[in-house]
């Protein structure tokens, strides 16, 4: 990576964890108002529902206070009244205000029964919910917080209680050797604290604090690895455009694309293809009556046009001749029937050459080709080799004598299969060959 590399990693990694985080923390917080405002509602309309309960108003009062919490603390998640220590503040308001409950909130309306009676009757599970929730905002910190808050929390409301009990009575009162009615007397009497079991509940919290503290660890580890590898697929893949883009200047651009995806260069391959040769006829003359500017911007559009409708029709461009080009098809990318494909390109051909005012001449010729790239380190450059590129550019020269579009040698026309578009002109001589040729132009 480049230098500015990892600060864009931190920076992507960060912003996309403090929205994951805000919207786990909005979860959790839609949770919380959700069963405070139950449990406001349903307290207020206990009074309508059963006569015999009497709602304190200071019950009220505390329920629609907790709820308010939450609403508020939801509606400023993401803003610039956002602090990181809200959510701590909140969680460990929480984990004291349940605790606070079990301590303070009568269990029973008998001026005799002792608040421990809440401890044994209800347990430190109803404060796993919180626990649980405070994974949602993928703050390992947080869950351990949360889980110290409740540990804390419940000690203090237990000593609180104990402190204020005439007498108590736990599993250090079961004689050694104790009998069913030791048992019954001890375990099922009203001052029975089971500060035993207290604490197995905390050890319980502290344990499951500390597994889900490591889970959320492990899930942002996951995270931060998904981002950096997304980044830097990202990167790869901008740099492999980048560098594809560039290639494509000066090689073909499927060779480029090859290239880039071997990541090695390209081996010499040698197999049956066929080659297109094409040039503008009167070109020359057509230079001299317009400005330069004007030649080449109208060049660069036709071979453009020329360019894409000879890539989908199979063909890659292999170099820029002047004002014309040299394809070819099924080298050095496999191709089926590239005689076929190379005839219809050069139809086409025809056609865009006629929407930019050109008229074109076409040498088709098939054969063995060798292609590959040649040069040195600092320099290389993909061609092709064979006979039958030198006969397609000679074909192509032949036309302008013949005054035909497209003149193609017999291995094309065999295997064309354009029916009634190329016809026979008999043999005709081509410079540098020594006996006549057999060619085919468009019908």
């Amino acid at each position: 990576m480049t230098n500015a590399a990892p600060d864009a990693f931190e920076t992507r990694s960060q912003d996309r964890l403090t929205r994951a985080e805000q919207t786990g923390l909005r979860l959790a917080l839609a949770c919380r108002s959700a069963i405070t405002g139950a449990a406001f509602a349903w307290y207020v309309l206990a009074a309508f529902l059963f006569p015999e309960v009497s709602p304190r108003t200071a019950t009220i009062a505390v329920l629609l206070a907790f709820t308010m919490v939450g609403v508020v603390h939801l509606a400023i998640i993401g803003t610039r009244y956002d602090q990181r220590w809200i959510k701590y503040a909140v969680y460990a308001l929480d984990s004291f205000a349940i605790c606070a409950a079990f301590a303070l909130v009568p269990i029973s309306r008998a001026a005799d029964i002792p608040q421990i009676i809440a401890f044994r009757a209800y347990g430190i599970y109803f404060l796993f919910p919180l626990l649980a929730m405070s994974c949602l905002s993928l703050s390992w910190r947080l869950v351990l917080w949360t889980g110290g808050a409740i540990i804390l929390g419940w000690w203090a409301a237990f000593t609180w209680v104990v402190a204020r009990m005439d007498s108590t009575l736990s599993w250090a009162d079961i004689p050694s050797h104790a009998q069913r009615d030791d048992y019954v007397n001890t375990f099922l009497s009203i001052d029975f604290i089971g500060r035993g079991n207290r604490i197995e509940e905390t050890a319980m919290i502290l344990f499951a604090a500390l597994a889900l503290a490591i889970a959320v660890y492990r899930a942002r580890a996951v995270f931060f690895a998904q981002v950096a590898a997304d980044l830097e697929w990202r990167q790869e893949r901008a740099l492999r455009e980048r560098v594809s883009g560039l290639l494509g200047k000066y090689v073909p651009e499927a060779i480029a694309r090859k290239l880039i995806a071997d990541d090695k260069p390209l081996k010499p391959q040698r197999g049956h293809g066929t080659v297109l040769v094409m040039d503008i006829a009167g070109f020359t003359a057509y230079s001299a009556l317009h400005p330069p500017e004007v030649v080449i911007e109208t060049l660069d559009h036709f071979l453009a046009d020329a360019a894409q409708s000879v890539s989908n029709t199979g063909g890659i461009v292999i170099s820029y001749i002047g004002d014309g080009f040299l394809v070819t098809f099924n080298a050095p990318l496999a191709l089926d029937r590239p005689e076929h494909h190379a005839v219809s390109a050069a139809i086409d051909l025809l056609d865009i050459a006629k929407t930019h005012g050109f008229d074109i001449r076409i040498g088709l010729a098939s054969g063995d080709l060798v292609t590959g790239i040649i040069g040195n380190d600092a320099r290389q450059s993909f061609t092709v080799y064979g006979d039958a590129v030198n006969l397609a550019a000679r074909l192509e020269a032949q036309a302008k004598t013949l005054g035909a579009r497209i003149l193609a040698d017999e291995a094309t026309f065999t295997n064309a299969d354009h029916a009634g578009r190329l016809q026979s002109r008999s043999e005709v001589s081509i410079k540098g060959l020594d006996s006549a040729t057999a060619v085919f132009t468009l019908g």
